[in-house]
């Protein structure tokens, strides 16, 4: 099984996948205390955004054996009380496991995929169980994602 390692989240190494920005250390401009349009969501809808909490789980081994992707929206998530590890392939018009590539995230930090980016659920690596936000478009897991299961030979293990 193929093991690729996860490595902090970058402007530089991130940027094909999405935007991300730390809530809970915020920089730059600023209009005192309140740092203006971190993260945009372009709105390309007129369902609502649906707020969900996502349990996640530190498991004893970060297995990737299923991705999904959505074709009309991006999706926010932001890890609330752990540290995470995303993985994340480009959006194509056919599975590319060997692209994956897998970030770790810090609680606090809003992180935007991309329309089309493969991914999947985000791993625990601090708490045996944590609590993301996840934000799409209202249903959007009912109408809008293709997931897929790897073949045997495509599964991969995250390593920190």
């Amino acid at each position: 099984m193929r093991k690729i390692k996860a490595k902090e989240i970058s402007a530089e190494n991130f940027g094909l996948y999405g935007s991300f920005t730390d809530l809970l250390n915020p920089h730059g401009y600023c209009l005192g205390d309140f740092y203006p349009d971190r993260l945009l969501e372009p709105a390309k809808t007129t369902l609502p955004l649906a707020f969900s909490p996502l349990i996640v789980h530190k498991p004893k081994q970060m297995l990737i054996h299923v991705v999904e992707y959505h074709n009309y929206t991006g999706e926010i998530f932001l890890p609330l009380d752990t540290d995470v590890v995303i993985h994340v392939a480009p959006a194509s018009n056919v599975l590319v496991p060997e692209k994956t590539e897998a970030f770790i995230v810090r609680k606090g930090t809003i992180v935007r995929f991309n329309t089309g980016v493969y991914h999947y659920a985000p791993f625990s690596i601090e708490k045996d169980e944590g609590r993301v936000l996840i934000v799409l478009p209202e249903r959007t897991y009912m109408n809008d994602c293709c997931v897929f299961e790897y073949e045997e030979k495509d599964r991969m293990e995250i390593v920190l």
